[in-house]
């Protein structure tokens, strides 16, 4: 059985949503899932999204055929998804310096 793949799409036009991301890439294959990345805390889309195809020849066709295809003015960037890493977590921690000014205290 062949294995689905995952596509990282950049540069989605604001007035796209999953359905209309789905609807896109349906010409190119069987689309397992599609999802645009929303900010958590205003619900807006951060313009990138994931599209799992069903095999690999059919996330290669959605790549030659969608990368830098124009959806509402904006180029759409398409490519293969690359495995989550584990990101240094955010915000937070100081430079180590301890204090307040980081000047000379002796």
């Amino acid at each position: 059985m062949a294995e689905s793949k995952k596509l990282y799409v950049g540069n989605i036009a604001y007035s796209l949503d999953d359905q209309s991301l789905a609807e896109t890439f349906k010409p190119y294959g069987d689309v397992k899932s599609a999802q645009i990345i929303e900010d958590r805390d205003t619900g807006r889309s951060k313009g990138f999204g994931f599209v799992e195809m069903s095999s690999e020849a059919e996330a290669q066709a959605a790549i030659d055929g969608l990368n830098g295809h124009e959806i509402d003015g904006r180029a759409l960037t398409v490519n293969e998804a690359r495995p989550k890493t584990d990101r240094a977590p955010r915000g937070g921690g100081g430079g180590g310096r301890g204090g307040f000014g980081g000047g000379n205290r002796y």
